[in-house]
């Protein structure tokens, strides 16, 4: 694996900007500055490369990657994980089923998950493609409040779906 920064001798510049604990901070020759993290017992690390001179830092380079590592978990764990919660209807869904549906889907956009919402057509039921259109943009007017609309009705085959992702929830005051 390639290492993400240059360490000691790998640092190839005539002079480095040297930062860190127990350091005077400033411009030096490259060997002096590898010398002064020699004496330290610790290394000298590129942290910014890209710097005019590019600026080194003597630490415990090891520990360093540690903590790196633990900081790109935290992170990691810290991601938002995207669920996609799916409610089905048929092309004749009527009014109480239609409002018993709509409900869970409010209450999906509530705990910050995506909905796909879909008429699956059976049989000779794709002659309805109109009313499964119909349902679908009436599904997406009543929870206008609460998602924006990411994919408007699409048919793929037997289905015709949409998808919808929730508003940012207003701040409370």
């Amino acid at each position: 694996m390639e290492e993400p920064y240059r360490v000691n001798d790998k640092i190839r510049v005539r002079e480095v900007r040297v930062v860190g604990e127990n350091v005077e901070v400033g411009v030096y020759p490259i060997q002096k500055a590898l010398q002064m993290a020699q004496d330290q017992g610790l290394d000298l690390v590129e942290i910014s490369p890209k710097a005019d001179p590019p600026v080194c830092k003597i630490i415990d380079y090891s520990k360093f990657k540690y903590e790196q590592k633990k900081k790109q978990k935290e992170i990691k764990a810290n991601a938002a994980k995207t669920v996609v919660k799916e409610i089905r209807f048929g092309p004749n869904t009527d009014d109480h089923d239609f409002n018993f549906k709509l409900k869970h889907a409010e209450n999906f956009l509530k705990e910050g998950s995506k909905v796909k919402a879909y008429v699956h057509f059976r049989g000779r039921a794709i002659v309805f493609k109109d009313r499964g259109e119909i349902l679908l943009l009436k599904f997406i007017q009543a929870l206008e409040e609460l998602a924006k609309v990411d994919q408007l009705p699409k048919l793929e085959g037997k289905r015709m779906s949409i998808m919808l992702s929730p508003k940012a929830a207003p701040k409370k005051k």
